[in-house]
């Protein structure tokens, strides 16, 4: 028995591929009551390593919500670098589009990146900037060889991948998969002349992709892969090179992998590593974020030089070594289901959405901000905390969180007996 595939609805006749008003009208209510009860759109003030000051009260909050997985988002060298390309550079932005004009500095970053990542890199604003310039490239054929791939999605795919899949489906035929199933994927592949494989390395609510298996797709079938490891990037590789090019190894020219210059790397931005200059010069004339919009500011490129020199330092493997130290103390103190995992986002899953998020509320008043997650964040029903787990935490910090979230499930499951 075949395998269903896609996931799509038929709205008047036409398969779409989105419907914002559906998901507006199940989520909403939940927003709204993540909002009412202070656990949303936070502002703060920085302060020194994972804690920051309340901007509308006198008191602190460990935070496990960012990303900086290195805890180089302050950085003090990092931070340095971003302020004196400023000054060196008397500007900080230039607008037009990078076909035309670029500062000589994005030239040295580029080069510096593709040097330590030993891929060619192309930077961009944002990761969903560097997304949306990929991914209809891809869907062309002129990366498969000439015929147009069937561009299949991991269900899982995070949204900025995600979102493109109405304008792909304008370019070749667009299928979604249930997340790591590689059978309907080998399936695609036997059915199929070109199939291009769209999923995250590490997921953004925890857990990654099987590279071992896909690869061995890549190698019987030419699969195309194109990987967001923008959560991988900086804690795996001697240098930092992420959980999927650390794997992988050479890229070739059917692996693409997108990632941040502002997660674990502590900058700002996002990038594509390509694998052949034949994609490079492709991506810099036909990228919609590169032909038709601007570069990095001067001081995400500063910031960026910096960061890259770092990681040719011995600091990047003493702070690869402390992150796993910490993520192995919470996995000892909170059991989740990514328990003994290398990756650095753990999920506390309670099912209810508001449940989740009075429990989200009741750690903001301890102190400890977690996001409350919810659809379509993750699929309706399993609602829960994520956790990100950084270098910087201290094992007080991380101690006490995981006190507070037990003592949270006992309470849950008292009122429930």
């Amino acid at each position: 028995m075949e395998k269903k595939i896609s996931a799509r609805s038929e709205q008047n006749g036409k398969t779409t591929h989105r419907n914002t008003g559906s998901l507006v009208d199940v989520a909403d209510r939940h927003f709204e009551a993540a909002h009412y009860q202070g656990v949303m759109a936070i502002y703060a003030h920085p302060s020194q390593g994972r804690a920051v000051k309340l901007s509308y009260e006198d008191r602190m909050v460990v935070d496990f919500v960012r990303c900086s997985y290195l805890g180089l988002d302050n950085h003090p060298d990092i931070v340095g670098g971003a302020v004196e390309a400023v000054r060196a550079s008397g500007a900080l932005h230039w607008s037009c589009a990078r076909t035309r004009l670029n500062f000589a500095d994005l030239g040295d970053l580029e080069e510096s990146l593709s040097d330590l990542f030993a891929a060619r890199v192309i930077t961009y604003t944002t990761v969903l900037a560097a997304n949306m310039s990929a991914l209809p490239l891809v869907a062309s054929g002129h990366l498969t060889g000439g015929p147009k791939p069937v561009m299949v999605f991991d269900r899982l795919a995070h949204a900025t991948l995600a979102y493109h899949k109405g304008t792909i489906a304008e370019e070749t035929r667009v299928e979604t998969i249930a997340h790591n199933d590689l059978e309907a994927l080998e399936q695609l592949c036997r059915q199929n002349e070109a199939v291009a494989f769209i999923c995250d390395g590490v997921y953004s609510m925890g857990g990654s992709a099987p590279l071992a298996e896909l690869r061995r797709l890549q190698e019987k079938y030419g699969l195309f892969l194109y990987i967001d490891d923008a959560h991988g990037v900086s804690l795996f590789g001697e240098h930092g090179e992420g959980f999927a090019k650390s794997q992988i190894g050479e890229l070739g020219d059917r692996t693409i992998i997108a990632a941040s210059l502002g997660k674990g790397f502590g900058a700002s931005g996002g990038m594509l590593m390509l694998g052949t200059a034949h994609q490079e010069v492709l991506f810099r004339r036909f990228a919609v974020a590169h032909a038709f919009s601007a570069s990095l500011n001067t001081a995400a490129i500063g910031a960026g030089l910096a960061s890259a020199r770092l990681h040719r330092t011995s600091e990047l493997p003493r702070l690869q070594r402390a992150l796993q130290e910490k993520i192995a103390l919470l996995d000892a103190l909170m059991p989740t289901s990514q328990r003994g995992a290398p990756l650095p986002i753990r999920t506390v899953q309670f099912g209810d959405e508001l449940i989740a998020i009075g429990a989200a509320r009741s750690l903001f008043q301890q102190g400890f901000y977690t996001s409350a997650i919810f659809f379509p964040t993750v699929s309706k029903g399993q609602a829960g905390l994520r956790i990100c787990v950084t270098a910087s935490h201290t094992d007080d910090q991380i101690r006490s969180l995981c006190a507070a979230v037990e003592k949270i499930k006992d309470e849950i499951v008292s009122v429930f007996e």
